[in-house]
């Protein structure tokens, strides 16, 4: 198994190309012609932006709704109590509740892919910063996961609503679907995630915003992407 593995591996580093820029098409191209694995795997891209994160007012963060979906089943936890609990399930959160719920993530359930919570609850939820800020599932007011509105948040989360930030290298990472997924797709959602990109760049970032990209899949090889194509991904 490990044999195979690494033969595949190597295969495909061998049809990259790393001394040049792919369009975003040839990339997507590429990326679907390598050798799969044996499961639908994620597409991810990786944007090197020209910012300091050091700094309060270069910081990246924001949430956006891919046009096509991720591909992935999102398995939502609501924090909500009464009516808005009631609310929760019934635009589909997986799972919801108080005390109760917070109870069962402090005795190590991780079983979710995106908390949200009421504003009272978060009297709850602040308790468990240490296990869920490590892992990216605090609920936040920015991403739009604290909230009364619970039944549209857990809807956006099951639709293909994503969060993004920059990390401490001012890179932001983002999945833009799966393999599996037609190019126009894939394209489709890369376009969105670089609008929101551009929206989002901050007065104080300076030189270069758009430092490099590179789009690969959970176990692929990273093509390098031209990141001065930002519009009409469909022609070459």
């Amino acid at each position: 198994m490990t044999t195979r593995t690494s033969r595949r591996v190597a295969e495909n580093k061998s049809q990259v190309d790393r001394t040049r820029l792919y369009s975003p098409l040839e990339a997507v191209r590429l990326l679907k012609a390598l050798k799969p694995a044996k499961f639908d795997e994620t597409v991810e891209v990786h944007f090197r932006l020209g910012v300091d994160p050091r700094k309060a007012d270069q910081m990246i963060r924001g949430t956006l709704m891919l046009p096509k979906g991720t591909g992935k089943e999102v398995r939502v936890v609501v924090f909500a109590e009464g009516e808005k609990e009631k609310e929760a399930r019934d635009a589909g959160a997986d799972f919801a509740g108080g005390e109760d719920l917070a109870k069962k993530i402090e005795a190590g359930w991780f079983d979710f892919d995106v908390a949200i919570a009421t504003p009272d609850l978060m009297r709850v939820v602040g308790r468990l910063g240490r296990a869920l800020g490590p892992r990216g599932l605090m609920p936040n007011p920015k991403a739009g996961t604290v909230t009364f509105d619970v039944g549209k948040a857990v809807q956006d989360a099951k639709a293909g609503k994503v969060e993004f930030r920059t990390d401490r290298n001012g890179i932001v990472h983002l999945a833009v679907g799966k393999v599996s997924f037609a190019e126009s797709d894939l394209l489709e959602n890369y376009g969105a995630v670089i609008d929101e990109l551009i929206r989002a760049k901050p007065a104080a970032a300076k030189g270069r915003y758009m430092k490099s990209v590179v789009m690969t899949t959970s176990m692929g090889s990273g093509i390098p992407v031209d990141s001065a194509v930002t519009r009409d991904f469909m022609a070459e």
